[in-house]
């Protein structure tokens, strides 16, 4: 069993408020193709469930059905913009920090795709945090399936009996509670409050996980 204690964070809305530049991209999509753009807040609710649901949500907004070209050009789009409004959440730097002297390692459990979370982290200068990065084409499944957080933590050298999750969105409690992990609701990102409702704690901002974290662990 590892002795360090592992904290998986998801991406958007958890991390780092990446709003700015999906939206930026979808509506780039959109245009190419002819449609009206999306406002930011309408494309908030469609984060979460990895990047084919994004655009198949963006194209059924408008009354479309998308098809597989829309989706490669969405990935490449943004993945070569994915760090021009995209920034961390207050204080991520300074909590990891204080997390990682007490002993913690961290990894990233995201459904967003590992070309362009690791583009995201080496950009916004976050990258040397992170242990291992499940990316939803990292495995066979992803969250909310358990397998998918369970691998991220094997590929950090992590134990489950010594890790917890932190996110926004109701697929990474539910991968939590699969797996039998802890689980911390990230309540400033993108997610509905009705989300936390199985989470084992629930932080208004990054820097309560400095507490919360080492309190949910024996």
């Amino acid at each position: 069993m590892a002795s360090f204690a592992t904290l998986v964070l998801d991406l958007d809305g958890t991390l780092v408020d990446s709003l700015p530049d999906l939206s930026a991209a979808i509506n780039r999509l959109m245009t190419a193709q002819g449609l009206p753009g999306l406002a930011p807040e309408t494309i908030r609710p469609m984060i979460g469930d990895g990047t084919a649901k994004l655009v198949e949500r963006a194209f059924a907004a408008r009354g479309r059905t998308s098809q597989p070209r829309d989706l490669e050009a969405f990935i490449a789009d943004y993945t070569a913009h994915v760090a021009v409004a995209t920034r961390p959440y207050p204080d991520v730097d300074a909590t990891l920090g204080t997390l990682k002297s007490a002993g913690w390692r961290f990894a990233i459990c995201t459904n967003k795709t590992v070309a362009a979370t690791k583009s995201l982290l080496g950009a916004l200068g976050l990258a040397h945090w992170f242990a291992a990065v499940g990316g939803g084409d990292s495995f066979p499944v992803r969250k909310p399936d358990p397998a998918h957080l369970l691998g991220t933590l094997k590929a950090a050298d992590g134990s489950a009996a010594r890790a917890i999750m932190v996110g926004d969105h109701a697929n990474d409690i539910a991968a939590a509670t699969g797996a039998h992990i802890p689980s911390i609701f990230a309540a400033w990102g993108y997610g509905a409050p009705a989300m936390a409702r199985s989470a084992s704690a629930i932080a208004d901002r990054f820097a309560d996980l400095a507490r919360l974290a080492p309190s949910l662990l024996p």
